[in-house]
């Protein structure tokens, strides 16, 4: 589907790569996501924060079309669409480059091409010294990496990033939120990113958006006015201690 362009800042045309059109979800008798409008464009990087069970996943779900809205509905100005999921889902009996290959081959991908895309998305996720390895042999963070590459071999203009550091440690987590922010910076996709981390939310994004508890719904919506590229310094800041605690007070008042 086709987003209608709108007239932006200056005159210029502003397409928003994904758009959610009063979107909500009930399961039964149960609404777990109120109608719910976001729009997020080329080169912006939305992350949702909100209690469990909110309907924060069950958002990028539905952008996937891995499930269907009870309500409203999502316009694409794009098909090209990347999911990184909250647990890395690598294959075990097919090493670290096949799996990083895995969608170009599905997608039908020239083996000289897939090898070509595998060979960037490795170096870009630091993971080529170890394409011969299996799931097994790699850490939680590489892994994640692993996961990471997978996606971003197709180059996706919408990438869904469904809670993927949750598990991690928080040293390895800091450091894969700046090879996501490397990646971001790169290639200017239209990301969409759910965490319960709202430090992680304020670090890596352009906007952050607060859910409140079930029946899901924005409550309160932040623009972060810090530059890219970001430091790890930048958490250890008045700036963005004032920032983040704005974010999660607003966070406990919808819980």
């Amino acid at each position: 589907m086709t987003v209608t362009a709108t007239s932006g800042v200056g005159g210029v045309t502003k397409r928003p790569l994904v758009a959610f059109k009063g979107v909500g979800r009930t399961f039964g008798e149960v609404e777990a996501l109120a109608p719910c409008d976001l729009a997020v464009d080329r080169g912006e990087f939305v992350s949702i924060v909100g209690p469990s069970g909110c309907g924060k996943s069950t958002l990028l779900r539905l952008a996937s079309n891995l499930d269907q809205p009870t309500a409203g509905g999502i316009e694409f100005a794009t098909d090209s669409i990347g999911y990184v999921f909250q647990d890395a889902t690598l294959m075990p009996w097919r090493n670290v480059r096949r799996n990083v290959g895995l969608l170009a081959e599905l997608s039908g991908m020239s083996k000289a091409r897939t090898r070509e895309a595998v060979d960037e998305a490795l170096a870009t996720v630091g993971l080529s010294d170890f394409d011969d390895h299996l799931p097994r042999q790699l850490s939680g963070g590489m892994k994640m990496r692993a996961s990471l590459a997978r996606s971003l071999v197709l180059k996706p203009e919408v990438f869904l990033f469904d809670e993927p550091f949750g598990a991690l440690d928080e040293i390895t987590r800091g450091r894969l939120n700046l090879v996501l922010q490397d990646l971001f910076l790169a290639e200017r996709f239209a990301g969409l990113f759910v965490t319960h981390s709202v430090e992680e939310a304020v670090f890596l994004s352009t906007h952050v958006v607060v859910m409140s508890a079930r029946p899901g719904r924005i409550v309160a919506e932040y623009d972060i006015p810090f530059d890219f590229p970001r430091s790890l310094d930048l958490r250890y800041t008045a700036e963005f201690a004032e920032l983040a605690g704005a974010v999660a007070k607003s966070l406990e008042e919808a819980s």
